[in-house]
């Protein structure tokens, strides 16, 4: 055989070992290049869709990715094409000039909701009280439809940002206004964080925080209302259960509130200790209300009824949608808890990137406000841990070291996952700044 003829074959025997059968079909190795050019599109979105893991940095995502489908598997999060970090800091008060490295949620919220940075504790304001428009107002005024959803109390830090102004986020009712007298209406202000985010009226308001809506508006125009009455006069469908939500028409705004505070968790498990716990699975949590929605089930009626409400106008929808109890678990140093609570946030991302699939000029962001204190561990630490067994059979332990078992765990100051696919999706690409994502959600929507 000549030496072309052997080179040939070489090739042959090589191009077979290469690429056997199957391989470009499934090798996981596979060039990304094309795909990540094919996901960078400029241009406007019709629809933007923001979803916000609630204390849900790195740590908290792999726990919940080991523990529901291992450490080689992969969450709907993870499936997003663009990927970064943004840092979370907020400011000093006193001292604007200076970072306050760790924020808390009111500050972190403000920032993606207005485009500034302020101060923890403060919604929508500027670090010199002054309220400051937020996306969901500027869409709305814009003549998009808008949605707010969340597992906490409505009236909480995340969905406040997006619809009310106030100096502090404990105003959250007409009875809760001591620290907050700028912004009562016995003094002329705009009210709490209820009689705000019913006045700014998103056409679907989702979560908890019913006891703040039954309160008594003190003055003005719906003086002796409850929040919830001055909702209906002005048009609002109340629903305080999962029946109530699936048969609420589409065609008016909805109000659900289906907890007196917060939605309850997804699951439960062991409380970490000081010397750990005998690995274990988590259970469902038995005594969650039957009769309250998932998040995945709210989401699923926002998304359904902007849908219709938008089919036929030029102007899409904006929707927040938060996963808000992996803080409060992440608080609480409830590992179960925590990761029940971030299972049912990917569920409702599923269903973000669902939707998406079918209406792809939709910008979807997912990402997080702050990090928080869980850790995966080696083995137990000078803090709290406990042992569960994983999707792969595998012992993961988790250790809570900012605080005492009883206290609260601490947020913690790290930059934090931001991903998105769609329109304007290429800017949340690097490390950006947590205000950089509102300026992202108003130019994918053409605002002003």
């Amino acid at each position: 055989m000549n030496v072309r003829g052997r080179v040939a074959m070489a090739v042959a025997a090589t191009a077979l070992v290469a690429v056997p059968t199957g391989a470009l079909a499934s090798d996981a190795h596979q060039d990304r290049t094309q795909a990540a050019k094919q996901a960078i599109k400029g241009g406007q979105a019709r629809n933007v869709i923001l979803l916000i893991g609630d204390g849900m940095g790195d740590s908290e995502i792999t726990i919940a990715r080991n523990y529901e489908v291992g450490a080689n598997g992969r969450l709907a999060m993870d499936k997003l094409p663009l990927t970064g970090a943004y840092t979370t800091y907020a400011v000093q008060k006193a001292n604007p000039a200076l970072p306050e490295y760790v924020t808390d949620s009111a500050a972190s919220g403000t920032g993606w909701a207005t485009g500034h940075k302020s101060y923890n504790g403060a919604i929508s304001v500027l670090p010199n009280e002054k309220p400051v428009p937020t996306i969901l107002e500027l869409a709305k005024a814009a003549g998009y439809k808008t949605g707010d959803v969340s597992t906490a109390e409505l009236q909480d830090a995340t969905p406040a940002v997006l619809g009310s102004h106030v100096i502090s986020r404990n105003c959250k009712g007409p009875d809760a206004m001591a620290e907050c007298v700028v912004n009562d209406k016995l003094n002329g202000g705009a009210g709490s964080i209820a009689e705000q985010l019913v006045q700014t009226k998103p056409d679907v308001l989702l979560g908890g925080g019913k006891q703040y809506f039954d309160q008594t508006v003190k003055a003005g125009k719906y003086q002796g209302l409850t929040v919830t009455q001055q909702a209906q006069v002005n048009g609002y469908q109340i629903v305080t259960d999962a029946a109530g939500l699936a048969a609420a028409s589409p065609n008016k705004p909805i109000l659900g509130a289906f907890a007196k505070n917060n939605m309850d968790v997804e699951w439960v498990g062991p409380t970490p200790t000081k010397t750990g716990t005998t690995p274990a699975k988590c259970a469902t949590n038995s005594a969650r209300t039957a009769t309250q929605p998932h998040l995945v089930d709210m989401t699923t009626k926002a998304l359904d009824v902007l849908d219709k409400q938008t089919r036929h106008g030029k102007k899409g929808f904006f929707l927040q949608v938060e996963g808000a109890s992996i803080d409060k678990q992440d608080h609480a140093a409830n590992p179960c808890g925590q990761i029940g609570e971030t299972v049912a946030f990917d569920a409702a991302i599923k269903k973000a990137l669902d939707y998406q699939k079918s209406h792809p000029d939709t910008l979807v962001v997912v990402t997080a406000d702050h990090g928080h204190t869980s850790q995966i561990v080696e083995t137990t630490t000078l803090g709290y841990t406990a042992t569960l067994i994983t999707h792969d059979n595998a012992n993961m332990t988790i250790s809570y070291a900012t605080a005492e078992i009883t206290g609260s765990q601490q947020h913690t100051g790290t930059e934090v996952r931001i991903a998105a696919s769609g329109p304007q999706a290429a800017n949340v690409l690097g490390v950006t700044n947590q205000t950089d994502l509102f300026f992202t959600m108003k130019r994918a929507l053409g605002l002003r």
